[in-house]
């Protein structure tokens, strides 16, 4: 897959209402889900108790954190994008985000991207990333919305 490699604020710009690209899969195994489990505090048994989500859960399988799925967009970000010339990238924010379907350990998710919108904010390019995070073989996808990031380029 080749990355949409962007130089500056002008490369964006010819971006805008475009899909940039749609990342590789990424399998979401237990150990992340317990690994993530762990770095939050959040071990509820849906998350983390293999035994008990096979009969308990409405899943029959553990499953992972909203946030945790929504924490991958970056790594899948940085699959479809090269970012160049820039100071920092700052996460701003996110807008009309909403979960579709949860993840269940072992299955697999990517990433679709498109710029949604881009604004010059003093020299800033702010992009709003339109992203929907889709699960292998599956109709819905596990999560949607838009990504705000900050480019501050040189």
């Amino acid at each position: 897959m080749n990355k949409v490699i962007i130089n500056s604020y002008a490369d964006f710009e010819k971006l805008v209402g475009q899909q940039i690209g749609v990342s590789d899969y990424l399998e979401v195994p237990q150990d992340r889900i317990s690994l993530f489990a762990d770095a939050t505090l959040d071990h509820q048994w849906i998350h983390v108790d293999t035994e008990r989500a096979k009969t308990d859960s409405p899943y029959h399988s553990t499953i992972a954190h909203g946030y945790l799925t929504l924490s991958l967009l970056p790594y899948l970000w940085s699959q479809i994008i090269e970012v160049n010339n820039l100071k920092m990238m700052i996460n701003y924010g996110m807008d009309k985000m909403k979960f579709g379907q949860a993840v269940l350990a072992g299955q697999s998710v990517r990433l679709v991207a498109s710029l949604h919108s881009l604004t010059n904010l003093r020299g800033v390019a702010k992009a709003e990333i339109k992203f929907a995070i889709e699960i292998k073989d599956q109709p819905k996808k596990a999560l949607e919305g838009i990504a705000i990031f900050l480019y501050y380029f040189n």
